[in-house]
């Protein structure tokens, strides 16, 4: 009867240190944390979706059930009231990793160069992943980027690390405009979220842009890499760090003598006006070096090369002017002269810039002979008469900002040109 007894209050007592079962459905089994049963079917359909979806659709029907998991996962990841789980966590991201990094294909030739005329002609022409594919894709991307925005710093650092950076950065060569927007998105979240990977990115970054100056002239992302680091500069503190201009010295200027400029001149643009922003002094070096680089025979790269000077003497320091005159309207006589008559036009129409007449102010006994003899030349001789009508404009306005130096200056001219005649006819 005592054995009885004491058989009793020992399975009482163990009873009482054992979870119930009501404890068991309650409690987060890897945690301890109270969730409710709902949240644990909820986890094991999350886990059964993200097994399912880590897998290769083959065909069109598991491509369509791939899309509808990956779809429903989005929503139940959205809508969940609580963290997800590390472990659930880690899974969702190895799905991302499955799916994402990838080899990619070899690039198609969207133009053969075969001269440096070809590059007039060049079109970017943006290949794109078989749709199905990309349906798929574009959702694990959401997914990716509603966990960068959403999951607080610290649990975030435990699942991106330089590995996986640099495995989205690789992906940034894509053909597809699509996904390049999306990891754009994805890399600038990253960015802006993890500060203690910023040095990385930015290192990683210059690595890819290096690689295309210096030896492929070939990829298909530095645009929107470009906009990432617009946005970057925007955010640096003034005066700048010396890495910092050392980037914009060996990487963005050298972006500018490349065959594809054009392809991203607008983000390049944006670029290097922030750092003339930021410091004006740098205005002076970014347009001496853009003339240099300037390109013999590919109109539409100068005209674009035209537009952005445009924009950098619009935002330069007054004080630059003055050494710069010469050699800038030295430059834009050469382009005012182009046989070429969209680019001879568009560099004359820098005459309606105010910033522009101004820079000629300052030089004026410098820069008249140059681009009077210019325009002199182009009424003489230039083939196309829009053109020569713009000359003479500027004439009009030479002569209206200092009529005695004009008429001098055009005498002068005249005389050297008639000497230059005669030597030539003895």
């Amino acid at each position: 009867m005592g054995a009885q007894t004491n058989t009793q209050r020992s399975f009482s007592n163990l009873s009482k240190s054992l979870p119930t079962l009501k404890h068991l459905f309650d409690h987060d089994p890897f945690t301890n944390k109270p969730f409710g049963l709902t949240n644990i079917a909820l986890q094991d359909e999350i886990l059964s979706m993200v097994s399912f979806c880590s897998s290769m659709a083959l065909s069109t029907t598991s491509h369509e059930l791939k899309r509808f998991k990956l779809t429903h996962l989005f929503t139940v990841i959205k809508t969940s009231k609580k963290p997800l789980h590390h472990d659930i966590l880690s899974s969702v991201m190895s799905l991302i990793s499955v799916n994402i990094f990838r080899p990619l294909p070899p690039p198609s030739p969207a133009f053969p160069i075969t001269s440096t005329l070809a590059e007039e002609n060049e079109v970017v022409v943006s290949s794109t992943l078989p749709s199905l594919n990309w349906l798929l894709l574009e959702l694990v991307y959401e997914i990716l980027l509603w966990l960068v925005i959403n999951i607080d710093t610290q649990t975030l650092e435990k699942h991106i690390d330089h590995t996986f950076l640099l495995g989205l950065l690789s992906l940034f060569d894509s053909e597809e405009a699509k996904e390049r927007e999306s990891l754009k998105n994805v890399f600038h979240q990253i960015y802006y979220k993890l500060t203690k990977y910023r040095s990385f990115m930015r290192k990683a970054m210059s690595g890819v842009f290096l690689e295309y100056i210096f030896e492929t002239e070939r990829h298909n992302g530095i645009a929107e890499m470009l906009e990432i680091w617009g946005s970057i500069i925007n955010g640096f503190a003034v005066p700048l760090k010396e890495e910092h201009k050392v980037f914009l010295k060996r990487i963005l200027i050298p972006l500018h003598k490349v065959k594809g400029m054009q392809n991203f001149n607008k983000q390049l643009g944006y670029c290097v006006y922030q750092f003339v922003e930021k410091e004006s002094e740098l205005g002076g070096f970014i347009v001496r070096k853009i003339m240099k680089y300037w390109p013999q025979a590919n109109s539409q790269k100068e005209i674009k090369l035209i537009e952005e000077l445009e924009d950098l003497v619009e935002k330069l320091d007054p004080k630059l002017y003055r050494d710069l005159a010469l050699p800038f309207c030295s430059h834009m006589t050469k382009c005012f002269k182009s046989l070429n008559s969209m680019v001879a036009e568009r560099s004359l129409y820098m005459w309606s810039s105010e910033a522009f007449v101004t820079m000629v102010s300052t030089a004026m006994e410098e820069v008249f002979p140059v681009i009077l003899r210019g325009m002199e030349y182009i009424i003489r001789s230039h083939w196309n008469e829009n053109v020569k009508e713009l000359a003479r404009n500027v004439k009009v306005i030479l002569q209206e900002m200092n009529p005695i130096l004009y008429h001098k200056t055009l005498h002068q001219n005249r005389f050297k040109q008639f000497k230059a005649t005669q030597i030539n006819r003895l």
